[in-house]
Parts: C-alpha cells; structure tokens; sequence
C-alpha cells in the first residue's frame, strides 16, 4: 500500500529535478510530483510524494520536515484525502435549492479549471425565504437610485 505526503512551503522558482536531489537520499523507491500553475508552469508552492510503507512514510516525514530549501522549511505531513466536490456541495447548506427572496444579490457562478470543462456549479446567495413580497426591503446601498428611478417612472407614465 502506498502511502502520499503532502510537502509544502516550496519555493517558487523549485524545479521537479531539484525536489528529487532533495528526497535523493530517501531512496529510490519514492515517486515525486509539483502542483505547478497552468498559465506561469511555476510551483504553486506544494507537491507529494508517494513512498511505498507506512515506515518510510513517517522516516521521510521525520527526517525532511522543516529542512531547508532555496531558504524555505519544508513543511511534510500525511496527505489527507482527496474530497469529492459533490460530497462537499450536498453537504453545504448553499447548495440548496430554497428560493431565493426578490432583491437579494443574484447567485454567484463558480467554475472550475479553465471554463471549458463544462462542469460549472451555481451558488445561490444566503438569504432568508418569505412568502409575503411586502416585507422583502431593497438593498439600502441602493434604496436613493431605486426611489430616484421610481420617481422617473411616475413622472413618464403621468406625462403621455
């Protein structure tokens, strides 16, 4: 059974080939990645390396947490799971689909990876539901150009 550590605090500029020299020491039965940016192709900071035993997980782990590196500690710890993000959404209560009362902000989009994947999620904004329109109150950033407006209308619809 592999076992993954997450190595943070990695410096910018840090190449795979660098990392490797790093755990070089650790054995040649590792294997290393670096999350880099897509646009940059530059460390975003972080990576893993997978080990085969739980031994040399915690050896690794002991031995290369808080080394130096390009003038940064390294930060190693067990990985923890990868979560699913529609567990996360089923779970979280803006995820539901409440109505949401007139004049409360529209529902952000959010997406994910570079917009082509098509796996775009909706948030809808946090808000309390109310059946009666007459207690829905105006955003009060916005309650003078909504009353100016108003006033508009009224003068248009008096003057044909």
């Amino acid at each position: 059974m592999s076992i993954r550590l997450y190595v943070g605090n990695l410096p910018e500029d840090l190449s795979r080939q660098e990392l490797e020299a790093v755990f070089a020491e650790a054995g040649d039965s590792i294997s290393i990645k670096i999350i880099t940016d897509r646009k940059t192709n530059k460390c975003r900071g972080f990576g893993f390396v997978t080990v085969k035993s739980e031994e040399e997980a915690d050896e690794i782990i002991e031995k290369f947490n808080g080394r130096p590196i390009k003038d940064n500690a390294l930060k190693v710890e067990r990985a923890q799971p990868r979560a699913k993000d529609k567990a996360d959404d089923e779970d979280s209560p803006s995820a539901t689909s409440a109505p949401v009362p007139a004049g409360s902000a529209p529902s952000a989009v959010r997406r994910k990876g570079n917009g082509n994947s098509g796996n775009n999620k909706t948030r809808r904004a946090a808000g309390t539901t109310q059946n009666d329109s007459d207690s829905v109150q105006p955003d009060p950033r916005w309650a003078q150009e909504l009353e100016k407006l108003k006033q508009l209308l009224a003068a248009q619809t008096t003057n044909p």
